[in-house]
């Protein structure tokens, strides 16, 4: 079975101020194209589809086309993501056609969008983003009550039960992964177990998930998702799929999970065959410059074996850095870089006058000008810019020490860290 797995769209996101939608929209259209000639099954988008809870108009007017002409192709499974708004993304999924599939209840973790082809079933869990804050009572009923009785088996720090008999979930994204992995594993044993009985071959596995998982390698244009000060979870939650279909960091990537601990041949005891981040289709920062886009065309073997071709992303226009002293930059050297994206670094001793229009001129899109002189051994001095590639936290800590003249105690960085965790669950719920 051949899928395409892609995500992090943030349809209505800019790049330092310049409107990405049209750049979104050749992306659109190309995934369009790539579904229809290669013939693909489905199509996987693992969240933050939107880039904000509440999008631009022209944004939802571009995923309602893109849907609408995907779904002539194939079928698409979709899922929010940190950024997005699952209330929002999932309104009226149930009014969907088949071919378009939103999953962005937490409830439907563990019911799978079934696909077959020629070799039998492929189940897919296409699971939200799961906000610890917001998903653990839903999951801990679902562990809880079908079990009639609960467990306290250590699966993840703090979980366990209360004294009613209740599972209890610790606050972290370690914890409800692990729950929602659970019960798709139970889902998927029992299926696996129906197929042995009746002859057919084994249902191969996919699931969609939206997270930081250990190993993965950030950009800095990913939205923080700390809760208790730890977004991240092992690969190891993951023990039994196929293959993940990962979201939220992105550079394309493989991890590389760890071998399962089970021996007695159920699902939970099998090797993870592969879990890959698709990474964004447009570069949204200058950390990405390196990153070569993509979307993966994943194939399903009928033992659920997985073969990977990353199929490049349109580039609409090569994003760059250049650094030096002004008129190197504006003569030949940084020539080739007339009609790229641009971050600019002017490193004469003093700012150049009138620095920004003669930068401009020379680099239309130029989206970063920044004046930052070098000593004699090279090193950059001065102040130095506080950018989103750096932990809000680490921020908040140096600031208390600069007006305090002493390092934030361990209660005094529980409060920061309170504090940022409320600012950040409140924009996502905007």
């Amino acid at each position: 079975m051949r899928l395409l797995h892609t995500s992090d769209w943030h349809l209505g996101r800019t790049l330092h101020g310049v409107d990405m939608v049209e750049h979104q929209a050749a992306y659109l259209d190309h995934l369009v194209e790539l579904a229809s000639t290669e013939r693909v099954t489905a199509v996987l988008v693992s969240g933050d589809v939107y880039d904000r809870a509440i999008p631009p108009v022209e944004a939802v007017a571009l995923l309602s086309q893109t849907l609408a002409r995907l779904a002539e192709h194939t079928t698409v499974v979709l899922t929010p993501g940190n950024h997005d708004s699952a209330l929002r993304l999932g309104f009226g999924a149930a009014l969907m056609r088949d071919r378009v599939r939103v999953r962005a209840s937490v409830a439907e973790v563990a019911d799978p969008v079934v696909l077959s082809d020629d070799e039998g079933e492929v189940l897919v869990y296409a699971l939200p983003y799961l906000d610890p804050d917001v998903a653990r009572p839903a999951l801990a009923r679902a562990l809880g009550a079908p079990r009639g009785a609960a467990r306290d088996d250590g699966a993840g720090a703090g979980d366990g039960t209360d004294v009613a008999g209740r599972v209890v979930l610790a606050r972290s994204h370690e914890a409800v992964l692990a729950a929602a992995l659970e019960l798709v594993r139970a889902d998927l044993d029992q299926r696996v177990a129906r197929a042995a009985r009746a002859g057919a071959p084994r249902p191969r596995s996919v699931v969609m998930a939206h997270a930081f998982v250990v190993g993965g390698e950030p950009s800095e244009s990913e939205r923080d998702i700390r809760v208790g000060g730890v977004d991240h979870v092992p690969a190891g939650v993951f023990a039994g799929i196929d293959y993940v279909a990962l979201g939220h960091l992105h550079g394309p990537q493989q991890i590389t999970a760890p071998p399962a601990a089970g021996t007695d041949g159920a699902v939970s005891g099998r090797p993870t065959e592969m879990l890959r981040y698709s990474g964004s289709p447009l570069a949204y920062s200058f950390s990405e410059v390196h990153q070569h886009k993509s979307t993966v065309l994943l194939e399903l073997g009928p033992t659920g074996g997985a073969g990977v071709t990353l199929v490049p992303a349109p580039v609409p226009r090569r994003l760059a850095e250049v650094s030096g002293p002004l008129d190197e930059l504006l003569g030949e050297r940084a020539a080739r870089h007339v009609d790229d994206w641009l971050r600019v670094t002017v490193t004469d001793a003093h700012r150049p006058a009138d620095l920004y229009r003669r930068v401009k001129d020379r680099f239309p899109h130029a989206l970063v000008v920044q004046h930052r002189p070098r000593d004699r051994v090279g090193a950059a001095v001065g102040a130095v810019a506080v950018t989103a590639a750096q932990d809000p936290l680490v921020v908040a800590a140096e600031f208390v020490e600069h007006v305090t003249g002493a390092r934030p105690t361990e209660a005094e960085q529980a409060v920061l860290r309170r504090a940022y965790e409320q600012v950040v669950a409140a924009e996502r719920s905007a």
